[in-house]
């Protein structure tokens, strides 16, 4: 994998419909940034079979995509996240995962059949993400895809579980941004003319009624940065427009 593309899916009919508040979006962000990592995109969807399938899809087509799905592992019907999970990622079949049946009768006993030892039911080939609250695992495949239960206090240990053992930091990237007192519009032909590989961003404001744009190059390799940032520092001085270098590292 090149640079992994960091989704998160957040299901729940009750976000949308202002029952709950969402608290994964910005734990998830977090996560990622401390370790020099950003979100590609993140979701929160409804608990309707058909969607949750055509997203899982739609990020398993890109091949540089790592999931954090949160909810619908259970044991109650509306659960589906298990199943859909084997259809897409898999072979569609669910299997008992010994290691989490265990877990499951040592803290239920009798009380475990006949629905709770359905969520050990997993899609073949998954490992296993610790739950520190009551050892109701979560489950990964390929350590690509991480499955979590809704509950904040269950999943976020597993958020940075999954990342300690698969991805715990990033290549360093460097960036450069400045501060110009023009409009993008003045920029553009800067802009078409950047170099594969650089993360750019444009965002305009306005000073007092004066347009101003924040210019900001990225990239993991250093020297491309500062000649692709060079190339907005010419422009701008060859037209005599003022502009602040805010940032570089």
């Amino acid at each position: 994998m090149k640079t992994p593309h960091f989704y998160a899916v957040i299901i729940g009919s009750e976000i949308l419909n202002a029952r709950r508040e969402d608290k994964h979006f910005l734990y998830v962000r977090d996560a990622l940034l401390r370790r020099g990592h950003t979100l590609f995109s993140s979701f929160i969807i409804k608990d309707d079979p058909t969607l949750i399938h055509n997203t899982f899809a739609m990020i398993k087509n890109d091949p540089e995509a790592v999931m954090f799905s949160f909810g619908g592992i259970g044991s109650t019907p509306d659960d589906l996240t298990r199943q859909i999970a084997a259809d897409v990622f898999s072979d569609g079949v669910l299997v008992p995962q010994r290691e989490f049946a265990d877990h499951i009768i040592e803290r239920f006993g009798d009380a475990a059949y006949p629905h709770r030892i359905h969520m050990a039911e997993l899609p073949k080939d998954s490992g296993l993400l610790h739950n520190v609250i009551n050892n109701m695992s979560g489950f990964y495949l390929y350590e690509r895809y991480f499955f979590m239960p809704g509950f904040p206090e269950m999943s976020h240990p597993m958020v940075e579980e999954a990342l300690e053992r698969f991805y715990p930091q990033a290549p360093k990237l460097y960036r450069h941004t400045l501060i110009a007192q023009t409009s993008e519009n003045t920029l553009i032909d800067v802009m078409e003319g950047l170099d594969e590989g650089i993360d750019f961003s444009s965002l305009p404001m306005m000073n007092g009624g004066n347009p101003t744009v924040e210019i900001s190059v990225a990239s993991s390799d250093e020297a491309l940065c500062k000649t692709n940032f060079q190339r907005f520092i010419n422009a701008l001085e060859s037209k005599s427009i003022a502009f602040e270098i805010i940032k570089n590292y």
